[in-house]
C-alpha cells in the first residue's frame, strides 16, 4: 500500500522512527541500518515501507532501501516467521551478511538473530537460497570494500558469476566459493573459481 515515505525527521528511538509527512505522525518500526542512516531531528528523509495488516494492529515497518525490503518480504514467507521477527533479523547482521549467510547455509550466523533457533534459521536458508539472485549477491556486497570479516566482494561476486555461467546454481556457486575464500583470503576471483571447482568435484 506505501512504498515509502518522505518526509521530515520527528523522533527516533530503539527501532522506531516518526516520520513528519504533511503535518501527519507515521510511526514507523525500523531496522537497524534505517536508524543508522537517519539524519537529525527536522531533517528530510525518505523510507521504504510496507505495512502489515491483521485483524488487531496495523503496523508500518520501514527500511532502508528497496534490497533491505525485498529481503523482510522474503523472510516473511517462512513458516514460523511473522513481520516483527523478520525485522530482528534484518537488524542482527548488514544486509550483505545475511546475504551470505543464506546462499552459503550459515545456520550458526542465522541463529545470532533474535528469536531464530537452529531449526528457524535451517528454513531460512533452505527456503530462500534459490530465490536469492547473483544481482542479490552482488549488490549486497560489491559496493563494500572488504574488511578481515568479510570476503573480498569483487573477486567473490566474480567468481560466483562464473560458476553460475557453467551451469552452477546460485547455492551452490556461493557455498563453494564461500569454502575457497576461507581457505585462503585475499584470493582473485580465477583462483576461487579453481578452488571451489576442485572442492565441487571431490564433493
Amino acid at each position: 500500500m506505501y512504498a515509502f515515505l518522505e518526509g521530515l525527521v520527528e523522533s527516533k528511538a530503539n527501532n522506531e522512527l516518526v516520520l513528519n509527512v504533511g503535518g501527519v505522525g507515521y510511526q514507523v518500526l525500523c531496522t537497524q541500518a534505517l536508524l543508522s542512516a537517519l539524519p537529525a531531528k527536522g531533517e528530510f528523509f525518505r523510507v521504504y515501507t510496507w505495512l502489515s495488516v491483521r485483524d488487531d494492529a496495523m503496523e508500518l515497518f520501514g527500511f532502508e532501501g528497496r534490497e533491505e525490503r525485498t529481503m523482510f518480504l522474503h523472510l516473511n514467507t517462512i513458516s514460523g516467521i511473522g513481520p516483527r521477527t523478520a525485522l530482528n533479523v534484518l537488524s542482527a547482521m548488514p544486509l550483505k551478511d545475511l546475504t551470505l549467510a543464506i546462499l552459503t547455509e550459515d545456520v550458526q550466523m542465522l541463529t545470532r538473530a533474535p528469536g531464530i533457533g537452529k531449526k528457524t534459521a535451517q528454513r531460512i536458508a533452505l527456503e530462500l537460497k534459490d530465490r536469492l539472485s547473483k544481482e542479490d549477491f552482488t549488490d549486497s556486497l560489491g559496493s563494500l570494500p572488504a574488511t578481515s570479516a568479510t570476503p573480498q566482494a569483487g573477486a567473490v561476486g566474480e567468481a560466483i558469476q562464473a560458476l553460475a555461467a557453467l551451469g552452477y546454481s546460485q547455492s551452490e556457486a556461493a557455498l563453494a566459493v564461500s569454502r575457497a575464500h576461507q581457505a585462503g583470503a585475499d584470493l582473485p576471483a580465477d583462483e576461487l573459481v579453481r578452488q571451489a571447482l576442485r572442492s565441487m568435484m571431490k564433493g
